[in-house]
């Protein structure tokens, strides 16, 4: 009787392989199928889904900074650094 319950669970098992050896060899949305195999979302999905929720942000535009100002700025940065090393 053992060997027959083993022998249903190997059956069982190689019934599953061949489904997931089928869902990935199919061409397409091979994730989407395996998430309905599994019964669970993967980051893949979820984040396709939240992109596809989000409204559309409006576009950001880079500020460019003067070769001035970044000096300025390093200059400044510099000066912090010297202050913090004198305190140590």
């Amino acid at each position: 009787m053992a060997i027959e319950s083993i022998i249903a669970q190997l059956d069982a098992e190689i019934s599953r392989l061949k489904q997931v050896r089928n869902l990935l060899s199919a061409t397409g949305k091979v994730e989407a199928k395996i998430t309905a195999v599994k019964g669970k979302t993967t980051k893949k999905t979820t984040k396709a889904k939240a992109v596809k929720e989000a409204p559309k942000a409006k576009r950001v535009v880079k500020r460019v900074l003067s070769p001035e100002a970044r000096k300025a700025i390093a200059d400044a940065q510099r000066k912090r650094w010297a202050a913090q090393k004198a305190k140590a």
